[in-house]
């Protein structure tokens, strides 16, 4: 436990103050032209004075990518002054700001987009029920575009990083699976086409990079290990995924996992925990971030034995704002919500924690 309250330091120079860092979850609570609200404001300054660093909520790089209600916007320049908000919030507690960067594919809401134009790697199944069309070559190219102007955004907001998000089933992961990538062109095919969309917007955003801010400005890249579809990504696939990506000019890589205690499903070697097999794989040539229903200081030692770099605290982070605080200082953790208590949590988020009963210990 010592350890991941001393000083980490990435492999571009950047040093965070200790080894924890806010993992991103959706709020459901921006402003209704998309702009961040005061309550968003208020919710990650609360949490910005004990971790390292804090990811934000993923924000769609263009509009057709929305996947959620009071969602924030990064699509257009008119954003920047909403993102610096943000930025500036959780600057205030001492933590690095990293912006979570997406598309949200089959998974955008369709009423939520422009005439309700559901797109995908391929055409198939919406979140909905109805069907998302497959993306042109030149959508896409406007897409890897996007994520690079998002990067300069972020950059011009004032934030020290940018994290990917190809995970959750969204447009990035829904490129890399077979399941939902049936294409036979460049984008599509074998597991390292698959891997080409993703590979392309790296490559932008560190153009953007390169650009508009200096090598201490970090991108890491998220991404879930398996699906369950027989056409799904397996394990092994995204042992090569991890791979390729542990040689990207990227900072970290974010395991988003619901238990870090989980074991592999789909995979032809030892089935054991997922972190410990794709830590093997990195061989400590980035570091990896690991995630997933760390509540207490035990459960926080444990995940450390799995011999990831970084851990990230999600709902913990909800039931109690200072949880790294309290650790440090010996003092003892609630990891049960005490709903008598004011957590400075969004009224939408903390209605979303109701509806799903259960996703939050200790919520009724």
């Amino acid at each position: 436990m010592t350890t991941f309250l001393t000083p980490f330091t990435f492999h571009n120079g950047v040093t965070i103050r200790n080894r924890y860092l806010m993992a991103p979850m959706t709020t459901y609570s921006a402003n209704a032209d998309d702009t961040v609200s005061d309550a968003e404001i208020t919710y990650y300054r609360e949490r910005s004075f004990g971790v390292g660093a804090v990811i934000t909520a993923c924000a769609y790089v263009l509009p057709n990518g929305k996947g959620f209600p009071g969602q924030i916007s990064a699509h257009s320049d008119e954003y920047i002054l909403s993102l610096k908000r943000i930025a500036d919030a959780i600057h205030d507690g001492g933590a690095k700001a990293i912006l979570q960067i997406y598309h949200g594919g089959r998974q955008a809401v369709r009423d939520l987009v422009p005439n309700g134009d559901i797109v995908s790697a391929s055409e198939t199944v919406a979140a909905d029920g109805g069907m998302a069309r497959a993306l042109t070559v030149e959508e896409i190219e406007e897409i890897v575009v996007a994520f690079g102007e998002t990067t300069r955004r972020a950059i011009e907001a004032g934030f020290d990083g940018v994290e990917i998000h190809g995970a959750n089933t969204y447009l990035l992961q829904q490129f890399f699976s077979g399941f939902t990538n049936k294409r036979i062109d460049r984008y599509g095919g074998s597991v390292e086409k698959r891997m080409t969309f993703l590979l392309e917007i790296i490559e932008s955003v560190n153009r953007a990079k390169a650009q508009y801010a200096n090598d201490q400005f970090i991108i890491g890249y998220r991404f879930s290990p398996e699906e369950p579809e027989e056409d799904g990504i397996t394990l092994d696939e995204t042992v090569q995924l991890v791979n390729r990506l542990a040689d990207e000019k990227l900072d970290y890589l974010h395991i988003s996992l619901g238990d870090f205690r989980s074991k592999a499903h789909r995979y032809s070697g030892e089935k054991e925990n997922r972190i410990k097999i794709l830590k093997l794989i990195i061989d400590g040539r980035i570091p990896f971030i690991g995630v997933g229903s760390i509540y207490s200081p035990e459960d926080a030692k444990e995940a450390m034995e799995t011999g990831v770099d970084l851990l990230a605290l999600g709902r913990e982070l909800l039931i109690e704002a200072h949880w790294v605080e309290k650790v440090a200082a010996g003092e003892p953790v609630i990891t049960e919500m005490d709903m008598s208590r004011d957590n400075n949590i969004p009224e939408p988020l903390m209605n979303m924690m109701k509806r799903n009963v259960g996703w939050v210990p200790g919520v009724k």
